[in-house]
């Protein structure tokens, strides 16, 4: 005797179907949450990267402008220092000149020709960014001036340049060589409002 097959049992494909959705749809949103946090990542590190690379490049101009623009101040500072020996050469030649002879028909052609090519030294000099210091009764600066001695003079204020032994000169911002002063003591005290140019109790700073 033979077996009739027998027929599979229905399945319920709308059961099945209803199913399937529920379970997918946690592992999807998971998935998709964890890439959208990495592509924020990714973001936020371009970004940051960007931004440093920014920040580093404004750095590497300012840099650059500030050395470009010492360069075109102070790229002749050791030139201009070895010329400062011919502008002293030219201030003794016209001070070993005596003066009750300075204006005789015969020396005061060449007075006049020293005179001009020290005017014309200082001028090109300053075109250049040279100044020169001549502090005769200014204040003593400690950063400008060097103070050699004292002279006791109550009748200007403590602390005044009251001779200049040698010029100054300065290039730019920088010195390259303070003057050489003689500075008053025993005078008034300078003003409230001073820069500290004097050691406590008035003092100048002798160096």
């Amino acid at each position: 005797m033979t077996q009739k097959p027998t027929r599979p049992e229905p399945v319920d494909e709308t059961l099945a179907a209803a199913d399937a959705p529920e379970n997918a749809a946690p592992e999807a949103a998971q998935a998709a949450s964890e890439a959208l946090e990495a592509l924020v990542s990714e973001r936020d590190d371009l970004k940051d990267k960007l931004l440093r690379t920014l920040a580093e490049m404004e750095n590497l101009r300012r840099r650059t402008e500030r050395e470009v623009a010492d360069a075109r101040a102070y790229g002749m500072t050791s030139f201009a220092r070895d010329m400062l020996t011919v502008a002293d050469n030219i201030q003794r030649a016209l001070e070993s000149v005596p003066p009750e002879v300075r204006d005789s028909d015969t020396v005061k052609p060449f007075v006049e020709g020293v005179e001009l090519t020290e005017r014309d030294l200082l001028k090109t000099l300053e075109r250049h960014g040279v100044r020169k210091l001549s502090p005769q009764g200014e204040r003593f600066d400690p950063n400008l001036h060097q103070a050699m001695f004292e002279v006791p003079d109550p009748s200007v204020p403590n602390g005044t340049v009251v001779q200049v032994v040698q010029a100054g000169f300065v290039i730019g911002e920088r010195v390259l060589r303070p003057a050489l002063v003689g500075v008053s003591k025993g005078g008034p005290k300078p003003g409230n409002g001073d820069n500290d140019a004097t050691a406590p109790g008035g003092e100048p700073k002798l160096q």
